[in-house]
């Protein structure tokens, strides 16, 4: 992008990854370089999904910022819209007319999340960008940098815990942290787990020992208690429990049938069922695991 711009040769542009990932922030910061501060506001027009972007927008105001050209200037305006996969199918497809016809003096950006969700028409008339998840590696410096302007109390542990949580979102890990600190002060594991109300480690590790070492009945009502204590959804413990059975050392043929009524579980609590029934269904799949795996011992 950055010799795009400085041989002056910026094609269409189609940003598309997960949020949080700098894609709006890039293309400002290009358009904050093509442009000084005064011309920005006549040679740039952006629209984002809370704007309305039907047909009539593109065939009106769209259209007609396209359309002038700019006078005393050599260059082109910047049309930048926003979560373009939220633009109807219509507004699409009125659109790639337009970004033919006046591509001379006008560039168009589009940004989304669903590459998908754009039709193939506009595709092939934009460069393509595709913002991944941002690693670990780039993220923690910056949250380094952010943390000691602020001066806040973070711990080495609520520093990865706020990554892991985040999951290569920024603007996530950010928000996290701000609200992290103002709630409790100090940011250790255990309060970015709290302020987000994810399940803690510790908790998801009693959990899957109650279930496999606990008889039914017990396991059932110590992860209700800690349920209600806590105020944890299944759904968020389930997604949790996933990942421990991938390092609990089972048998491969055992395994799969705890996955596959993992899956089962997790359909039925998206289809809103009853949190009580399909608790005692997890708890019931494990302790079936684990008698196979005492048998097959």
């Amino acid at each position: 992008v950055q010799r795009f711009i400085s041989e002056d040769r910026l094609p269409h542009l189609l940003l598309y990854g997960p949020p949080g990932t700098g894609k709006t922030s890039t293309i400002l910061a290009c358009a904050r370089q093509l442009y000084r501060e005064r011309e920005f506001g006549s040679m740039v027009l952006e629209l984002n999904a809370s704007d309305d972007r039907g047909i009539d927008i593109v065939r009106g105001p769209i259209l007609s910022f396209a359309s002038t050209r700019t006078i005393f200037k050599k260059g082109f305006k910047l049309v930048i819209l926003d979560e373009a996969d939220a633009m109807t199918q219509d507004a699409q497809n009125a659109l790639r007319r337009v970004i033919e016809k006046f591509t001379e003096n006008t560039r168009f950006c589009l940004i989304c999340n669903y590459l998908s969700k754009i039709i193939p028409a506009l595709q092939s008339r934009c460069t393509r960008f595709r913002f991944g998840p941002l690693t670990p590696e780039l993220m923690v410096p910056r949250l380094q940098h952010v943390i000691q302007e602020e001066g806040v109390d973070v711990t080495e542990d609520g520093m990865k815990a706020l990554v892991t949580l985040s999951s290569g979102d920024m603007r996530r890990a950010l928000n996290i942290l701000q609200s992290t600190s103002m709630a409790f002060g100090k940011v250790t594991e255990e309060s970015v787990y709290t302020c987000t109300g994810h399940p803690l480690k510790s908790d998801i590790a009693n959990i899957l020992d109650w279930m496999l070492n606990q008889d039914f009945s017990t396991a059932y009502r110590k992860i209700m208690e800690l349920k209600t204590l806590k105020g944890l959804a299944l759904q968020d413990i389930l997604t949790e429990i996933h990942l421990f059975v991938h390092r609990v050392d089972f048998p491969p043929s055992i395994r799969i049938q705890l996955l596959i009524k993992l899956a089962d579980i997790e359909y039925r609590l998206a289809a809103g069922t009853s949190e009580k029934i399909q608790l005692s269904s997890l708890i019931a799949a494990f302790q079936v695991t684990r008698d196979l795996v005492v048998a097959e011992a």
